[in-house]
């Protein structure tokens, strides 16, 4: 139904309306000559009314003003048109083109109305940036995937471990020293070799070894190598220590925190200098070496309490990467019980398959052993369980006893006192390797010796 122009008597109310307005309104007759604007329509285009009104449309599109004119369009089809408009300002706007037409139904003025749209486009813009920052993400995200994925049992599911990942990536590229914090089994050693497997340095050798596991007497030696006839039993033309036989490559010095404070000394000299003497021999060896340490102790405490040297762990600490332990990264605990299942059921020729009813208490115990305690539950229940599938049947009683939501003692009830105190050392056992990472540490902790530590650890997980 065409629209019909309103008397003359209510033109200055029209103005007033229009006046007020918060869209832009641009008014032009039926030659496309502008005849009224608005205060919105200033303010939405950036343009001013001096230089628009009484101009033909013709003119205003020649200048370059806006974008596009819909006047002509409108008054050859009769038709209202929309369309984006773009100005010379800078700014943007929706712009509608309304035709009203007199009695005899020919166009007698055309009613533009602006909206704003600025702010929209700006969110827009940003909306479609964060969407091409949110794929870039991804596709690095998929590649890091990739890459681990020929790592051992390196799962990355949660934004941690990625962040993590990304960050380790990074380093790898440099041979700047890296300090590897996190629980024992959470997988410190596996980050060490994803770094040494990234870096220039990856054909050349990857040596580890765990500082919490040599006598202290043969620490130096260990490291450094010894001289023929330094000490009785040396062998015949001496040995090559571990920083000799890692030239040019990368040494994993794990539980750094277990090394003893003379030992630290000298191991800060080797890093400062590049240089050392084998025991018993003043001849100076010269090495490139990587340096990675990894520990699970807390070694700012150490300094503190005199335990490790300040200037060697600022020395290690050029760039510390802490690895999140399983009971904080929950969403990692399925896929890698997957990934075992899978590795384990090839590795002994099964096709055995794991209940939702197992996976929802694996997903629920807080795995205190973390990686490496799943890793051995899952080649255990592979090789002992008789049936197919793995059922909650098939599970240890502490996997059971400690998952989320389960109550070993129901309200009311009195425990057995064999299985309270055996419950009770249990937690002592799995609380003290789990703060010391270390048979000996372990031990000393709770009074008892080591032989003693690992006789009564193995009552409660197998495969240690």
């Amino acid at each position: 139904m065409k629209k019909t122009i309103i008397g003359d008597n209510y033109i200055q109310m029209l103005e007033m309306i229009i006046e007020t307005s918060f869209d832009g309104i641009y008014v032009t007759d039926s030659e496309a000559n502008t005849i009224m604007i608005n205060k919105s329509y200033e303010r939405i285009t950036g343009l001013k009314r001096d230089e628009l009104l009484g101009h033909n449309m013709a003119e205003v599109a020649k200048r370059g003003i806006m974008s596009e004119v819909t006047s002509f369009s409108v008054l050859k089809d009769k038709l209202p048109k929309t369309i984006y408009q773009t100005f010379n300002t800078g700014k943007s706007a929706l712009v509608t083109s309304t035709p009203f037409f007199d009695r005899s139904g020919n166009v007698k003025i055309i009613v533009t109305n602006v909206r704003d749209i600025t702010e929209l486009k700006e969110l827009q813009d940003k909306e479609n940036k964060r969407k091409d920052e949110n794929k870039k993400y991804k596709g690095i995200i998929e590649e890091l995937k990739l890459q681990i994925a020929n790592d051992e049992y390196l799962i990355a599911e949660d934004e941690s471990m990625l962040n993590l990942l990304l960050l380790a990536k990074r380093v790898a590229k440099v041979d700047t020293t890296v300090l590897i914090n996190g629980e024992t089994g959470s997988g410190k050693e596996v980050l060490a070799k994803y770094i040494y497997n990234n870096s220039s340095r990856r054909d050349k050798p990857f040596i580890k070894i765990n500082c919490g596991a040599i006598p202290e007497n043969l620490i130096e030696s260990e490291f450094f190598g010894y001289a023929e006839g330094s000490f009785t039993g040396a062998s015949k033309g001496g040995k090559m220590g571990i920083f000799e036989a890692a030239n040019n490559g990368t040494l994993l010095l794990d539980e750094i925190g277990e090394l003893p404070l003379n030992m630290q000394v000298k191991l800060l000299r080797v890093l400062q200098d590049g240089q050392f003497e084998r025991v018993g021999s003043n001849n100076t060896i010269k090495v490139d070496v990587r340096l990675i340490a990894s520990t699970n102790r807390d070694l700012e405490e150490m300094v503190e309490k005199g335990l490790f040297r300040e200037d060697l762990f600022y020395r290690l600490n050029v760039v510390p990467l802490k690895v999140v332990p399983m009971r904080e990264r929950k969403s990692s605990i399925i896929p890698l019980a997957e990934y075992f299942l899978k590795v384990y059921n090839k590795k002994y020729r099964m096709e055995k398959t794991i209940s939702n009813e197992v996976l929802k208490y694996f997903y629920e115990y807080s795995w205190p052993g973390n990686v490496r305690e799943l890793r051995n539950l899952i080649e255990m229940l592979v090789v002992t369980t008789k049936d197919m599938d793995i059922t909650k049947s098939s599970l240890p009683s502490h996997i059971i006893n400690n998952s989320d939501g389960h109550r070993t003692v129901e309200a009311g009830s009195i425990p057995n006192l064999a299985d309270a105190l055996g419950k009770v050392e249990k937690d002592l056992i799995f609380k003290a390797y789990e703060k010391y990472g270390n048979v000996r540490g372990a031990a000393k902790e709770l009074g008892i010796d080591p032989s003693t530590f690992v006789r009564k650890r193995k009552k409660y997980v197998k495969n240690v």
